[in-house]
């Protein structure tokens, strides 16, 4: 809102214009600045609990759904859920509409936090769930004769809430408010425990799995005659409410299963950004905090990084197309697979060296640390840990697996070479962007960025005719080889090092979005641990590692600026 952000400045000038915080169990503190360091310690402390206690609930609701389909059905979940979104938007309503609107509501601004790609991230991932609800809608309209009228409102209802969150965080992830601080901590973390919930559902209620394990059953029966297994009882579900053999049927399903693992990006994503305005609530800046000068995205300085990375890209993106014609198919080659893994064995590696040589090149510098207090940069490291932790986890689950089972096997000595090289990349890239994230950054020299200025000034007055643009073209490449050969060789190498990582991370966040599951579909370890064991696991740890990778991508981007 334009009159939010008409008030609000870096740093207020006249300490009348704090709101400081009060709690009546700490009203008798004599000291005005304790009284508010304990007000804002409970304010905190009762919203968490709020939130634990509607995560809870929640997912005592989605497990009884699991375990116990007939006491409480996926209607019930949802019932719950529509009831938290509608609280939630009143909420973001309330808040849009009034309490940024107080005098002095919003004095600081975090400059640190809704970064322009975390941001674009939520309009990118928002945009998508909204198409996913539109299909939802469409499919369960087609098959409304088997379908509750639930599965309808409560896509609706996620569309007005999407569109209501992804506008509030666009506007006011920033924000630092100071006023009504405890009622603006509990709407933020109920908003949190939501989103948290909507993630768990999504994870535990997965239909691509689901669809693709049935499709396996159904084949293996029809070839083998064989009674079918023991599986999931949602599997059995699904299949009495199956699509008919309508061209507009199957787009609603293809697109709904396509767009599915966005859904689960966006939940995450939102949580994080809202945890760093809850953390934001009441916060003063102080001069050291507000930085001189903001970093910008410049292409200049790096060349080889660019060319290996969309190398990785273009081969990654050719090597998924092979993997999804085969998979699709009814009965897919080992070959497949192979060129599958063998493509991760080339690459990891690569990221892995480059991650080590980056962390040695941040230790040879003589640049400060930064040990400001920064919430973003804190949750930044928590997330990259704590995301990491998927792919670790299912690594190890498959090690354990393909060891026990037959590891002189070409697949399975492929399969096990990347889980083992999977956990080496994970970590030696967190410790590369942590380490990165930590640094202060450092800028051209004045005299360099005041030239620049110049001659972007100066070309800009000048209109390039059709003469002048061989000229204009050969001045622009001097610059850019002036620019390069400036900088200095640590900081040159910083630079190719993370464009080089942030490109192999989009493709590997690329190839796990969009249905490439080599873990899950080639049966090793599902035969192993069972259907319902393995599923919980693919589960719980494919959503979290692609939200590693894409957060990965923010990371070191953020590295590339500050290098």
């Amino acid at each position: 809102c334009h009159h939010c952000k008409s008030r609000s400045a870096s740093f207020p000038t006249d300490t009348s214009m704090i709101h400081y915080e009060e709690f009546w169990l700490y009203r008798h503190c004599s000291s005005l600045h304790q009284r508010d360091q304990q007000a804002q310690k409970a304010g905190r402390l009762f919203s968490g609990l709020l939130a634990m206690n509607v995560v809870f609930l929640g997912s005592a609701f989605i497990s009884s759904m699991i375990f116990n389909n007939v006491a409480i059905t996926l209607a019930d979940v949802w019932i719950l859920l529509s009831i938290l979104k509608v609280l939630c938007l009143f909420w973001i309503i309330y808040y849009l509409m009034g309490t940024c609107r107080q005098p002095h509501a919003v004095l600081y601004r975090d400059s640190h936090a809704g970064t322009i790609w975390i941001r674009g991230s939520v309009l990118l991932f928002g945009s998508c769930s909204i198409l996913l609800n539109v299909f939802q809608i469409g499919y369960s309209t087609v098959l409304v004769h088997c379908k509750s009228k639930v599965e309808i409102v409560f896509p609706i209802i996620g569309i007005l809430f999407i569109c209501t969150q992804a506008y509030f965080l666009w506007h006011h992830s920033k924000d630092c408010i100071q006023v009504q601080h405890n009622f603006t901590r509990c709407g933020l973390m109920v908003t949190i425990a939501t989103n948290l919930l909507l993630w768990l559902l999504a994870v535990t209620n997965d239909t691509l799995h689901v669809e693709i394990e049935s499709q396996l059953r159904e084949v293996e029966q029809r070839f083998t005659g064989k009674a079918p297994s023991s599986h999931p009882h949602w599997c059995n579900k699904t299949a009495l409410c199956t699509c008919p053999n309508t061209t507009i049927c199957e787009v609603f399903q293809k697109g709904y299963i396509l767009l599915y693992p966005f859904n689960t990006e966006y939940c995450l994503v939102c949580c994080s950004v809202l945890y760093v305005m809850w953390k934001n609530v009441g916060r003063r800046i102080s001069h050291d905090h507000i930085p001189n000068t903001k970093p910008k995205f410049k292409l200049q300085g790096v060349v080889f990084g660019p060319m290996l990375g969309t190398s990785a890209v273009i081969i990654g993106a050719c090597v998924f197309m092979m993997y999804q014609i085969q998979v699709t198919s009814l009965v897919p080659s080992h070959q497949v697979f192979v060129i599958y893994y063998s493509y991760y064995i080339v690459l990891l590696p690569l990221m892995s060296v480059g991650a080590v040589t980056g962390t040695i090149i941040h230790a040879l510098e003589k640049k400060e640390l930064d040990t400001l207090k920064n919430p973003t940069r804190s949750l930044d490291v928590v997330l990259l840990m704590g995301a990491a932790l998927g792919q670790i986890g299912m690594s190890y689950f498959s090690i354990v697996a393909l060891v026990a089972t037959n590891p002189s096997d070409l697949l399975n000595s492929l399969a096990l070479s990347y889980s083992v090289l999977l956990i080496f990349q994970n970590i030696t890239q967190n410790v590369f962007v942590i380490d990165g994230l930590h640094r202060r950054h450092t800028s051209l020299g004045k005299e360099e960025d005041t030239k620049e200025e110049q001659n972007r000034e100066a070309y800009s007055q000048r209109r390039v005719s059709v003469l002048e643009l061989g000229q204009e073209i050969r001045k622009a490449s001097l610059s850019y080889i002036h620019t390069y050969s400036h900088l200095s060789w640590k900081r040159r190498v910083l630079r190719e090092i993370s464009f080089f990582l942030a490109l192999c991370n989009i493709i590997l966040w690329v190839m796990p979005t969009f249905g490439a599951h080599p873990i899950f579909e080639n049966g090793m370890e599902r035969s192993f641990y069972g259907y319902s064991t393995w599923f919980v696991i693919v589960n719980f740890g494919l959503p979290l590692g692609m939200f590693y990778r894409m957060h990965s991508v923010g990371g070191l981007l953020e590295v590339y600026v500050t290098a």
